[in-house]
């Protein structure tokens, strides 16, 4: 099956043309031949981690398509422990996006073109992963960023929407340009070899200088910030909670904020060499998971405080590969169980939403008597996100933080127990301020339909027991599947355990103290200046707005205006003034006077005639 794989983004990507050709066409619209296939898809996934588990890989092969010089491009597949594990990652959520869809996207007008762009959303996941070169990876890199743009712009009719479609677009975009730059160095460095085994085995080598790794290293990670929305480029993924919950879901916890992470890992040859590079890497996780945390204690969206979630989350695994080799099967472990839970948190959300007509916390309230599913479901994600044992986010967050620690990374280990403490006090608020207490909207609440909630009972009982496959007393499998070099260090150890336990439990203390009675007004905005620099996102939205938008916008604008008030007015009244002048002898020739209709045909066949007998 190993030789196989390139099956697996190809079902998808099939099922696309399939959906958007024909949808409207088939039976259910389409949504079952997307359904099917990435079913299908998620079965082969299975086998191949199985084999890889086993001991068959790494395997590659390509095919060469155009070569220019000394640059030969190529369709190739390299499946080893990350590619296995991404691939039944990737594939499960969109599995369970798709039949959530089914249920939460029910008479939507545009329900056929919806599932064919979440297919190819897919499939170019899936390309990008499976890709075992550089420009491979970029074709899936890009694809990924347009389906996002199509699909959080899916009720584009609202201009909230499409603005947040626009800003992910240009913001991820901003992150490429460095991105495509480290591309280009990394394969002229190598003699125009884009492989990406090749390079890395290049790199572990000595054959490429460690300035040059560091150069290369620093470009490519400009890709990851842009996509995995890290500091400063976080702006774009808030508002990317304008489309649908189940592409939230699919975003946030499989696929196009994944894609940064899993690109610094298959990378992470170029990276390792350069402490510089590494230091950087660390130091922009670090950053990162605090602001964002921050952030995520004082919104009043539901979905907001899960999309801020998700941006510290990513930055654990940014942190994480910044502690070199021994943080690197941590940062996947910690994506792979993340994965589950935080796609469970979107679909409860996605529940409530559908349930409420709102996204505004302060309307819900008492929601936990009507919903009991959504209530039990959210409370087991909202726990595993914060990391209490033994559910899966206790171990692969608490892994992050004991490798900090062990490989002497004490400021980033320190900011990981404040998150991890801000994470506890912001989802137990999300939680009471969502579930308990009395009803503060309008309207009706009842559960949803059982289509929804399948997934959500599937991924709660995922986020339960997926955390034993790194559980390091029971030899956990994950460290065998996803593995680097020099890597192993000590995964468990006592009192650094009990103190993150301690650190989480205390968290949610604190907000059960803050929202137990939870009514009308935040207890944080007693916070001040805090509260408004965190509700303000450190002002950074103002920044790029008054600092580079606007002053490239009004001048542009301006020129534009200028361009069309002087040529493209200018052409249009020039020819409205000739047929102005015009129009006198217009009026005399068109004149519905039949004699003399017959005088000018008369006088241009002699005329005609007079020319041709000259000629």
């Amino acid at each position: 099956m190993i030789a196989y794989s390139w099956l697996i983004p190809a079902l998808p990507a099939v099922a696309f043309f399939v959906i958007f050709l024909l949808g409207s066409r088939l039976p259910g619209r389409g949504a079952p031949v997307g359904i099917v296939a990435v079913a299908a898809s998620l079965g082969m996934s299975i086998v191949v981690l199985g084999q890889i588990a086993a001991g068959h890989g790494p395997f590659e092969s390509s095919i060469q398509w155009l070569q220019v010089g000394g640059l030969r491009l190529e369709f190739g597949e390299y499946i080893d422990g990350l590619t296995a594990v991404f691939f039944v990652v990737v594939c499960l959520i969109s599995l369970c996006s798709q039949v959530y869809s089914l249920g939460y996207m029910k008479g939507d007008r545009r329900f056929s073109s919806y599932y064919a762009f979440l297919s190819l959303f897919t499939a170019s996941m899936l390309n990008l992963v499976i890709a075992d070169n550089l420009f491979q990876l970029l074709v899936g890199w890009e694809l990924v960023g347009i389906c996002s743009y199509l699909l959080i712009g899916h009720w584009w009719e609202e201009k909230e929407n499409s603005d947040a479609a626009i800003k992910a677009f240009v913001v991820t975009k901003t992150g490429d340009v460095p991105f495509l730059f480290g591309i280009f160095v990394l394969t002229l460095a190598a003699g125009g070899v884009a492989n990406i085994p090749q390079i890395s085995n290049m790199a572990a080598s000595g054959q490429l200088g460690t300035g040059l790794l560091t150069v290369a290293a620093l470009l490519l990670f400009g890709g990851a910030i842009g996509k995995s929305a890290q500091f400063p480029l976080q702006v774009w993924l808030p508002d990317a909670m304008a489309g649908p919950t189940p592409v939230s879901a699919l975003i946030h916890a499989a696929t196009m904020v994944c894609a940064g992470v899993y690109l610094v890992g298959r990378m992470y040859m170029v990276f390792a060499p350069s402490g510089h590079a590494l230091a950087f890497v660390g130091t922009i996780g670090a950053i990162t998971m605090l602001i964002a945390a921050t952030m995520a204690l004082v919104q009043d969206d539901i979905k907001r405080v899960l999309a801020y979630s998700t941006v510290s989350q990513l930055a654990y695994m940014i942190a994480s590969l910044g502690l070199g080799p021994a943080g690197y099967t941590p940062a996947f472990f910690h994506l792979f169980t993340h994965a589950f839970f935080k796609a469970l948190l979107f679909y409860g959300a996605g529940s409530v939403i559908h349930a409420v007509h709102t996204n505004n916390m302060s309307e819900m309230g008492g929601l936990g008597k009507r919903m009991r599913t959504t209530y039990w479901t959210f409370a087991v994600g909202t726990a595993a996100l914060i990391g209490i044992p033994p559910l899966a986010g206790f171990w692969s967050k608490d892994d992050i933080i004991a490798t900090a620690f062990n490989t002497h990374h004490y400021a980033i280990w320190i900011v990981a127990l404040i998150t991890a403490f801000l994470t506890a006090v912001y989802m137990t608020r999300a939680f009471l301020m969502t579930f308990r207490g009395e009803y503060r909207g309008e309207g009706h609440p009842h559960e949803s339909p059982a289509v929804m909630l399948a997934p959500m009972v599937f991924l709660a009982g995922l986020a339960i027991v997926a955390g034993f496959l790194g559980a390091p007393f029971i030899h956990g499998a994950f460290h065998y599947w996803v593995a680097f070099p020099g890597g192993e260090t000590e995964r468990f150890n006592w009192a650094l355990t009990i103190l993150t336990v301690a650190v989480g439990l205390t968290g949610i203390g604190v907000g059960w103290v803050l929202y137990r009675d939870y009514r009308e007004v935040d207890p944080l905005k007693r916070l001040g200046g805090l509260w408004t620099l965190w509700t303000r996102k450190y002002f950074m939205d103002d920044i790029y707005n008054e600092g580079i938008r606007h002053p490239i916008q009004y001048p542009i604008a301006g020129a534009t205006a200028s361009f069309d008030r002087t040529v493209i007015d200018g052409a249009v009244n020039g020819v409205g003034l000739s047929t102005r002048r015009l129009s006198g002898v217009l009026r005399y020739i068109q004149s519905g006077n039949v004699q003399r209709y017959a005088v000018f045909l008369f006088a241009g066949v002699a005329i005609l005639a007079f020319v041709i007998t000259r000629l």
